[in-house]
């Protein structure tokens, strides 16, 4: 069984960010508080900025109701391909988004959007069946309410998807503290305030260390 576990990887992996638009936030994602749902989704952003994965941003029908993107991930990543789709509710049916994906040569996707049923699942469920690894950040996903989430999750995940949420990614991305502890350690604790003081007690014996050192 162990042959189940794919690994994600920083070499292979691209990260697709769906219909994340300021309407569509605050008028549909119940399952998370407003606060917590834009923390989780700046984490996962910043995961990808961190390990320097290629990023995929795309939007519905934002001149209507749906909204803009989320500000914070325009100008975090101002130079990604930011595909405004005019109509199609399953991003895969829009050449340009499935032609973005492509270009960026990677075979494992990691996917979060608004909402989880729709704008996730249809094209996690698309992708598997292009051929593609499909990771899905169920944190970074938002929905109506936990039943409809649990549904689209159970759907997925019966379809082939891995869920996870942004910290193990992140985590499983990096392999092992040694190969950045600080970056990895800041990067975790800008949004997980429990782990400040981890890295509170790390430097404190640091600093221990050294002064026994000299």
């Amino acid at each position: 069984m162990s042959d189940l576990y794919s690994r994600l990887s920083k070499d292979d992996a691209a990260v697709l960010l769906v219909d994340h638009q300021t309407g569509l936030i605050s008028g549909l994602v119940r399952d998370y508080g407003v606060d917590e749902f834009k923390n989780n989704v700046l984490a996962l952003g910043d995961t990808a900025k961190f390990f320097d994965l290629p990023v995929i941003l795309t939007t519905s029908f934002e001149n209507g109701p749906n909204g803009p993107l989320m500000q914070e991930l325009v100008d975090l990543f101002p130079d990604a391909p930011k595909i405004a789709r005019p109509g199609q509710i399953n991003a895969w049916d829009n050449e340009d988004f499935v032609k973005a994906i492509e270009a960026t040569g990677k075979k494992q996707l990691i996917i979060a959007g608004v909402v989880t049923d729709v704008c996730v699942a249809f094209p996690a469920l698309s992708a598997i069946k292009a051929g593609y690894e499909v990771f899905v950040v169920t944190d970074a996903s938002g929905t109506f309410n936990k039943q409809v989430a649990d549904a689209a999750l159970t759907r997925m995940a019966h379809g082939g998807a891995q869920l996870m949420n942004w910290f193990s990614v992140a985590c499983e991305l990096q392999r092992d503290w040694r190969n950045d502890v600080e970056g990895f350690g800041n990067l975790i604790s800008s949004h997980l305030p429990g782990y400040q003081n981890l890295m509170g007690s790390y430097r404190g014996a640091q600093r221990d260390f050294s002064k026994q050192s000299v």
